[in-house]
């Protein structure tokens, strides 16, 4: 059975789109199905892969001009691309009827021909995230492990609760990661034991540790088990992979 997976965090630079393209990639490993779709404006995820001036976008599909249209990377994994234009799509579909569930109706056509769709949501929780949270399955939150790791989820929490009662009754919060982990450092301890008290057996066992070549590998359009898979990323990320594939 497919599963819908939504990645978010309102908070910028916790690995969010890094998480989504290894994760995806190491799926696509194991065999499964993947389709990606980045629903972000900055397009980090479409441009991680190389993939230069889409004709065929994300924000296409949501105003009504065509289905969506994935980019063959392989086989087993395809991305929906994104551009700078889904900045503006909230204003053309604020007068939209059922404007939330229009992703969820598109990712219901394609939903057979995958095993795992991950949705890379934006670093805001506006009408693009709430269709991504109405089309998907579950949420996984990535959290840095610094000071202000846990801070602004409650409102995060508050727009999952709204989407679960009006829009997804099934949607819940099932996963939650640590990145940019240094074991040497007291503060990132502190703070992974306290995602671990506060989120309790949502929490995967795997930590994604602090390594320089998750930075390197997009700008060789690669994901890290592509570009170095001896690292401590691609190490961490299989592992975290291991796990999802387990999970019911």
């Amino acid at each position: 059975m497919t599963k819908v997976i939504a990645l978010s965090n309102h908070k910028g630079g916790v690995g969010k789109t890094t998480s989504t393209v290894n994760i995806g990639a190491g799926l696509a490993n194991k065999g499964k199905r993947v389709l990606l779709i980045d629903m972000d404006p900055q397009a980090n995820l479409t441009q991680c892969f190389g993939i230069q001036d889409p004709e065929y976008t994300v924000y296409g599909s949501l105003i009504g001009e065509y289905e969506l249209r994935p980019y063959e990377l392989r086989d087993t994994l395809h991305v929906v691309a994104s551009t700078l234009d889904l900045a503006g799509a909230e204003v053309e579909l604020a007068s939209k009827i059922a404007r939330e569930t229009i992703l969820k109706k598109l990712v219901e056509k394609v939903r057979d021909q995958y095993d795992y769709i991950l949705l890379d949501c934006a670093p805001s929780l506006g009408l693009i995230t709430i269709n991504a949270f109405a089309a998907a399955d579950e949420i996984y939150i990535p959290l840095q492990a610094q000071f202000l790791a846990l801070h602004g989820l409650d409102k995060l929490f508050e727009i999952v609760d709204l989407v679960k009662e009006n829009i997804n009754p099934n949607l819940h919060i099932s996963g939650v990661f640590t990145t940019q982990f240094d074991g040497r450092k007291v503060l990132n301890r502190d703070i992974a034991e306290l995602v671990q008290e506060h989120f309790k057996d949502k929490v995967f066992r795997t930590v994604i540790r602090d390594n320089v070549t998750l930075a390197e590998a997009p700008s060789h359009w690669q994901d890290i088990f592509s570009y170095n898979p001896k690292s401590y990323g691609a190490v961490d990320y299989a592992s975290l992979v291991d796990e999802i594939l387990v999970r019911p």
